[in-house]
């Protein structure tokens, strides 16, 4: 079983920047893809961007150039560091892991959540 944490959110102006970390614990065999999706209010929730076991990385095109998606295998962490904010950033954001179990198969696990609120 795999729980994830997420942290870094809050408060932040227009044009600021917040860190987003998610650290995954419990019985880790090997992780093959991390990811953050957000829902905005009265919005589906959404990918914003992914890393995979091979560090390729994907993003949403409303936050290339200003989010950058980063990992840390040894310490079986995930960051999103979010510059340049704006309103439309405003979401509660979900740390995802796909989890290889074993080497027949994998899982998806989700975090709880944490709350970024860009406004003035």
């Amino acid at each position: 079983q795999v729980q994830l944490v997420e942290s870094g959110g809050g408060l932040v102006q227009p044009g600021g920047s917040l860190r987003l970390s998610c650290v995954a614990s419990g019985s880790i065999f090997s992780i093959n893809t991390m990811a953050w999706f957000r829902q905005g209010p009265g919005k589906q929730r959404e990918l914003v961007a992914r890393i995979t076991s091979a560090d390729s990385t994907t993003y949403v095109d409303s936050v290339k150039g200003r989010f950058t998606i980063s990992r840390d295998g040894a310490k079986n962490t995930v960051n999103l560091q979010m510059n340049s904010l704006t309103p439309e950033d405003t979401a509660v954001y979900y740390c995802y892991v796909n989890h290889r179990e074993s080497r027949i198969y994998s899982r998806d696990y989700w975090g709880q959540g944490t709350q970024v609120t860009v406004s003035s």
